[in-house]
């Protein structure tokens, strides 16, 4: 059905990198998302009626919170897709997120009211009444709520949006919960167990978990995360492709939202090349990742001295330091200034995040063991964190 919607409604829609395509998906899946969990409201709340039920009647009540929540989803596409202005010159596309993340507030909400009305009615339970039209609507629900799953996760992938992956998320931990109450009320019917209240229990802390990985994953893009390495290896191809360009570091990806990235990295470049050749290249390799990355792109040159002997062979040598020692960890900005007292071996050192060694062990280490090749040697050493999955 939604491939239909999506053929009907939504121009260009397999050129998902298109903010507007993004918003048209988003917008598509929480329309059809209020109007499928209202329906299953309605049949909910009857059945709850019929049977007494409070676990059916509680998740009836969990469908029309997830009809608010795809309501959040499709106002949170909406004001996503706004332009930049003045007050917010980096867009609108961190409201994505945000809907996300009231989206899993609501699931944990809803949990959290289950669990306790549940626990009530374990304490006082009353019988509930089987009928066959309950189970009729609860298996249409649970149909009904796998697809939800299905289509919600294949556009949140698509898109690669966190709001749609935890509308997924509530999705199927729903059909989970529903398959529960429906036991319960299956083991009601055919033995003497009364169940409904521990079955609400169990629905409420499938609830919950949900909610909690739902805001997991919308609160990360918040924070800021590693770029998708995928990202990475694309400016990897795409920089390295050029001639004149011997290696790069110092990446750094800002995410403002869907559709608005910001990239800004150091390309190692030929100490001897001539300066407008170069920076005619670095110009040519930003647009390039605009037009093909969508990304607001920023390189500074680094040259690189390639043809000195000397300096070769202490930058050799320190290579082998690092792979011996420490091989996790690379460098880079290698230079050698020398003095009438004594050479500056200058250079900078990626540590991954939560390294074995502080970096004042590292940096000590590297400090003798330079000084035991030329007692002149002095080290200048800067210490850089990876902010991508690659230490660049």
């Amino acid at each position: 059905m939604l491939s239909f919607l999506a053929k009907l409604f939504i121009k260009n829609r397999e050129d998902t990198s298109s903010p507007k395509v993004r918003q048209a998906y988003g917008m598509l899946c929480g329309s059809v998302g209020i109007a499928l969990n209202i329906l299953l409201f309605a049949g909910k709340f009857l059945a709850g009626l019929l049977s007494n039920s409070i676990a059916v009647t509680a998740d009836a009540f969990n469908n029309l919170s997830d009809a608010g929540s795809s309501l959040i989803t499709l106002v949170g596409f909406k004001m996503a897709g706004q332009k930049p202005d003045p007050h917010h010159p980096f867009g609108h596309g961190r409201i994505e997120y945000l809907s996300g993340l009231l989206v899993s507030m609501a699931i944990l909400i809803m949990g959290f009211e289950l669990v306790r009305s549940s626990i009530g009615k374990i304490f006082h339970p009353q019988p509930v009444d089987f009928s066959p039209l309950t189970v009729i609507i609860l298996l249409a629900s649970i149909a009904a709520k796998f697809y939800m799953a299905y289509y919600n996760k294949t556009i949140g992938h698509k898109i690669d949006s966190a709001a749609m992956k935890a509308t997924a998320t509530d999705s199927l931990s729903d059909t989970i919960s529903t398959t529960a109450v429906l036991a319960a009320m299956l083991i009601g019917r055919f033995t003497s167990l009364q169940i409904d209240g521990y079955g609400g229990v169990l629905v409420g802390l499938f609830i919950l978990y949900a909610g909690y990985d739902a805001a997991k994953d919308t609160i990360s893009p918040l924070l800021g995360q590693p770029p998708n390495p995928e990202f990475v290896r694309d400016v990897q191809t795409i920089v390295m492709g050029y001639e004149h360009i011997l290696g790069i570091h110092d990446m750094v990806v800002h995410d403002y939202g869907p559709g608005r990235v910001m990239l800004s990295l150091h390309a190692e470049v030929p100490a001897d090349g001539s300066l407008v050749i170069l920076h005619d290249m670095i110009d040519n390799i930003e647009h390039r990742l605009h037009d093909e990355l969508h990304c607001e792109a920023v390189i500074h040159m680094d040259p690189v001295v390639m043809d000195d002997v000397r300096t070769n062979c202490i930058r050799k040598k320190v290579g082998e330091l690092l792979k011996n020692t420490y091989p996790e960890i690379c460098f880079h900005d290698f230079r050698v200034v020398e003095g009438p007292t004594h050479t500056n071996i200058i250079f900078d050192i990626v540590v991954p995040f939560g390294y074995r060694e502080p970096d004042e062990k590292i940096m000590d280490f590297l400090q003798e063991e330079i000084l035991r090749l030329d007692a002149s040697y002095r080290t200048v050493i800067q210490v850089d964190k990876a902010y991508t999955s690659n230490a660049l």
